[in-house]
């Protein structure tokens, strides 16, 4: 076997990126690219040849994702610098998406069967989703939902507040911790709605009832919560009955094109509508204005993504949110519109979602031992690569996320 599998790797990839490339390597042969005076990049260290075997059946994210998670290719330095770095890199040379041709693949080819790497394609990791049944079908819904929510409600733990808050968090006032964050966001969204003792309302896609917990107890009002996550409608149930408004939140385990009991005085839908599909989008914003009172007010708060891959990216569609869909932030406003619905105002969140999501992070790592005993060190990984891509994605702005809030028109009739 060769001893020069890194150099060859940096001599295929380094001409294609126009320099040094942003990362060090260091093979399984013990190889490694030589390292200059000073120099801090990240080492990115590949333990096994499957890492080019899989870049031989599939170049590109997704593999790379793959032998992460197994544990093919680890870094060092902190996972969320070294991506930080690359993209950098990219930034800085303006480089594009990688085009990947027969002769790069030849000659990747070549390295490959030097370092004994050539083989059958490798089975996919036991925590990508395996998803089947007709796109956004109520049932593939329900197992897409389930493959991301119902891990462990001990393991979302973990990583979130203690009110299990899975959406971005509001720090524009002064919050200086997590908890504080989530809470400002549940009074934020109660002041939009101008909420009122005894006004009904409805919590689309509710998760574990966080915020029908939250505004039943800051504005005394009836919660109607509903999510097709059996875990999260245990949990909610629970929490509820400990928090003293079991009678003023009902949590049910439903989708949001079976909701009934409306019209509700006002609608909210935190980071839901994302997984509703591009196609079916026109039933989510239908089940909104349906469920709404004539002159009431409702409030999403969603994600949106500009360019390629709507869905996130193929590591985000593999391991985490199958069969998401997010689209430029004045698509999502033309939806409601064409909806029947009046936009009152948008607010960004995208500054809030980094200090949110650096805040899951750091509680991730402060509790990575527990996570690999609960879960595994493959689902562990997973959400390594989670937070830090995540986090770093909204820092540079292509991803954000925002609070729409809406009016139903007097004399709607629907």
């Amino acid at each position: 076997m060769t001893a020069l599998i890194a150099q060859q790797l940096a001599d295929l990839l380094e001409p294609l990126i126009g320099g040094e490339l942003p990362v060090r390597i260091v093979a399984w042969d013990g190889s490694a690219t030589a390292a200059h005076e000073g120099d801090d990049r990240p080492i990115v260290r590949l333990n096994s040849p499957a890492v080019l075997r899989r870049q031989l059946w599939g170049p590109g994210e997704l593999a790379l994702s793959q032998s992460y998670v197994l544990g093919e290719l680890e870094v060092s330095g902190g996972l969320y610098p070294a991506l930080r770095r690359v993209w950098e890199v990219v930034q800085q040379r303006r480089l594009s998406a990688l085009k990947v041709t027969p002769a790069l693949l030849a000659k990747l080819a070549v390295i490959a069967r030097s370092a004994g790497a050539i083989g059958p394609r490798l089975a996919a990791p036991d925590s990508q989703a395996k998803l089947v049944g007709r796109l956004h079908s109520k049932l593939r819904d329900k197992r897409a939902i389930s493959h991301h929510y119902d891990l462990s409600n001990d393991f979302y733990g973990l990583i979130l507040d203690q009110r299990m808050a899975y959406s971005s968090g509001y720090w524009q006032d002064g919050a200086n911790n997590l908890f504080d964050a989530q809470g400002a966001k549940c009074r934020l969204v109660g002041e939009k709605l101008e909420l009122k003792p005894g006004m009904r309302v409805l919590d689309i896609g509710c998760g574990w009832g966080s915020l029908s917990i939250e505004l039943a107890e800051q504005f005394d009002v009836e919660m109607v919560g509903v999510t097709i996550s059996a875990e999260q409608r245990a949990f909610a149930i629970e929490r509820s009955k400990r928090r003293g408004v079991a009678e003023q939140v009902e949590i049910r385990l439903q989708d949001y094109r079976e909701i009934t009991g409306g019209p509700f005085d006002a609608v909210v839908s935190l980071e839901m509508g994302e997984h509703v599909g591009q196609r079916n989008y026109p039933s989510y914003v239908t089940a909104i204005r349906e469920n709404l009172k004539a002159g009431g007010t409702a409030l999403v708060q969603q994600m949106s993504r500009r360019g390629k891959y709507p869905g996130g990216g193929p590591f985000i569609e593999a391991f985490i949110a199958p069969d998401m869909h997010m689209r430029p932030l004045g698509e999502t406003i033309g939806f409601f519109e064409a909806g029947g619905l009046e936009v009152l105002g948008v607010q960004s969140l995208r500054k809030d979602y980094v200090q949110t999501i650096a805040a899951w992070r750091a509680s991730f790592d402060k509790n990575i031992d527990a996570a690999v005993e609960m879960m595994g060190s493959e689902v562990a990984r997973v959400w390594e690569l989670y937070l830090a891509g995540g986090e770093l994605t909204f820092a540079q702005g292509r991803m954000g996320v925002d609070q729409i809030l809406m009016r139903k028109p007097e004399g709607s009739r629907l």
